[in-house]
């Protein structure tokens, strides 16, 4: 305030006139009329800079900021090939600003077809001389045009080498202060995985971003930093997601797939931002669900492994009528992801094999081996026997051809699907098929030996007349059980069974390994009145030595104690999922009559008390199940 106050005080004193007499007799006449009279004046005269300006430049309002358009930008926004642009450059010239210009143009031309090869283009003199005019006039390129010739650049295969390459580059380093953050994240997407000076780019706009997210408005640019720089920069990733959460009102379903691909492709399993996505997919209308965007859900679900009820249901009822449209990629592709979630839709799998069933003859091999492995996951058998037909026809000449752990992951798929044949299991007599499998990490070794176990309790349980004339030979006794801490359910389980049978230890065996691959959680054998009896020297060819001698008394039974736990089962469903069905099927194939105890019902259970009596309950009624066969 005080520096205006001086400002028009100074405008004033510069009126007066330098006349003293004037100026004396000016101010002795009556103060109303000159004071009106100056103040009007001093108002109607042009202002003087205010003294709070400092040395600030008044604008010119004669010299525009923003250059005019020329003839020459017209052509280039107008030109359909290389050759105009070319053309019109040679006619019309220009600045480094039009010059970079044009080779942004002449790139994007390239990707629609010209008639200019590669070579030749490079060679050509006009060409070499925009590349001269940017590398000379480099200081003149507008920030946005600056970066996208620099992308220009890459696309003409301009060497890294060249004059004009190492001026743009260089001249982004230093004007990368300057850059608004959505350049940035252009130059972190072009820059990614390029090695040499791109590297600084990229580093340094990544710093920048990190400082600068709070600027980031569009959900585009996240899904893109999330995708191509997520995993440079774990901090940076932890702002994209809090400002994906700020912005997600404003997604769209098509932001919405952007953002979930990007998570998977980085396998960033973050539940808060997954499940406002699932939210906010839920309340878009079926017409902005189309089917690639309904796929890249499910994938991204599958590979995050999460899990929600509400969009797996959505995704199923909306890919039902659609799914005679897909084709077989998108068939193995959407079950493999639902299998993943051990999401079971029971029309939609029958949808998927009766796909199978009229278009077989668009399924490859790898194509129907991952469908055969998705439905013996979630343990869906098909309605129609004519679809099983279809698959052994295919299989009967391309399955001795699979690579040795494909061909095992098949096979054994087939086994929990019982729908295995004699002739898939000869290539598993050969030495070299038994030497592959062995190669590979430890773990992986470990899951490929249960499998072949697994594979050979098939062919002797559900296959003996074939056993006869197949010989396969389990590979070595089953693996020790990996050291691990019981579960509340196995352990809660194996406290009531030592209670069961009180003090006879004897008459128990917990954490039983058998020769077939499969670990029991409880073994007993009771009499015809349901009461234990001891192990100890009783015949058990389920066992790798073999038990004792004695055959088990007459009217006894061999029971096997499941514990299911919440993983056993489909999502939201009662009902096991493959591998622990053949589990069950095997042990009763074996001489077991399976006690099966799931989470669902031993979570209601509170004391000691009631869950004795709840095993004693169990076991009268599997005792009555079997004797009803």
């Amino acid at each position: 305030m005080t520096s205006r106050l001086l400002g028009r005080y100074a405008r004033l004193l510069s009126r007066a006139s330098p006349n003293s007499q004037a100026t004396t007799a000016r101010l002795s006449a009556p103060p109303a009329a000159p004071t009106e009279t100056l103040w009007a004046h001093a108002w109607m005269g042009p202002l003087g800079r205010p003294l709070c300006e400092g040395r600030s430049v008044a604008k010119d309002e004669n010299f525009p900021t923003v250059p005019k358009r020329t003839q020459l930008d017209e052509l280039l926004e107008t030109a359909e090939s290389q050759q105009d642009i070319l053309l019109a450059w040679a006619e019309r010239g220009g600045n480094g600003n039009q010059a970079a210009v044009a080779m942004v143009r002449l790139s994007q031309c390239q990707k629609g077809g010209s008639e200019l090869n590669q070579s030749e283009l490079l060679k050509d003199p006009r060409l070499q001389d925009m590349m001269d005019t940017v590398a000379g006039q480099i200081g003149t390129v507008w920030n946005g045009t600056l970066v996208s010739v620099l992308r220009s650049l890459t696309a003409l295969n301009i060497p890294p080498g060249a004059a004009v390459v190492r001026s743009v580059q260089t001249e982004v380093l230093w004007r990368i202060r300057r850059l608004a953050y959505k350049q940035l994240a252009y130059l972190v997407d072009w820059g990614t995985g390029r090695k040499g000076q791109p590297e600084k780019i990229v580093s340094a706009a990544l710093k920048h971003l990190e400082l600068r997210w709070a600027e980031i408005s569009d959900p585009r640019t996240v899904s893109t930093l999330m995708a191509r720089a997520g995993h440079l920069s774990p901090a940076l990733m932890d702002r994209l997601e809090d400002k994906a959460l700020e912005l997600m009102e404003g997604f769209s379903a098509e932001d919405i797939r952007r953002m979930c691909l990007a998570m998977a492709s980085q396998s960033r399993r973050s539940v808060p931002l997954l499940r406002a996505l699932s939210y906010h997919l839920l309340q878009k209308p079926s017409p902005d669900l189309n089917t690639p965007l309904l796929l890249d859900m499910a994938f991204a679900y599958g590979k995050l492994n999460f899990n929600h009820t509400q969009v797996s249901q959505r995704m199923a009822s909306e890919l039902l009528p659609r799914v005679p449209e897909l084709s077989s990629v998108d068939v193995t592709r959407c079950a493999k992801s639902l299998a993943f979630l051990k999401w079971l839709h029971l029309p939609l799998f029958e949808a998927f094999t009766e796909h199978y069933i009229v278009n077989n003859q668009t399924y490859n091999t790898l194509q129907l081996c991952n469908l055969i492995m998705s439905l013996a996951k979630l343990g869906f058998q098909a309605s129609k026997w004519e679809f099983y037909d279809k698959v052994h026809s295919a299989l009967d000449s391309s399955f001795s051809g699979l690579e040795p752990h494909l061909q095992t992951d098949v096979l054994w798929s087939m086994c929990v699907l019982q729908q295995s044949r004699p002739q898939y299991f000869t290539s598993f007599t050969q030495h070299p098929h038994l030497t592959k499998l062995s190669e590979g990490s430890p773990s992986r070794v470990v899951n490929y030996r249960l499998k072949l176990l697994h594979i050979a309790a098939t062919l002797q349980l559900e296959h003996p007349d074939s056993a006869k004339t197949v010989s396969l030979q389990p590979p070595g006794p089953p693996p020790p059980p990996a050291a691990s801490r019981l579960s509340p359910l196995q352990s809660g389980l194996k406290g009531a069974l030592e209670a069961l049978v009180g003090e006879r230890p004897e008459a128990l065996r917990t954490g039983v390994s058998t020769v077939h691959g499969w670990t029991i959680d409880g073994e007993m054998v009771v009499d015809s009145e349901n009461k234990p009896v001891d192990l100890v020297g009783l015949t058990a060819p389920h066992l790798p030595a073999g038990g004792g001698n004695k055959l088990l008394p007459i009217g006894a039974r061999r029971l096997a104690f499941l514990a299911w736990e919440f993983p056993h089962f489909g999502s939201r469903s009662k009902d096991l999922l493959g591998r622990f069905t053949m589990m069950k099927r095997h042990l009763q194939l074996d001489g077991f009559i399976t006690v099966q105890v799931p989470y669902y019902e031993w979570v209601e259970l509170k004391s000691d008390r009631q869950k004795v009596a709840y095993l004693k309950d169990k076991i009268g009624k599997a005792v009555a199940e079997d004797m009803a066969k």
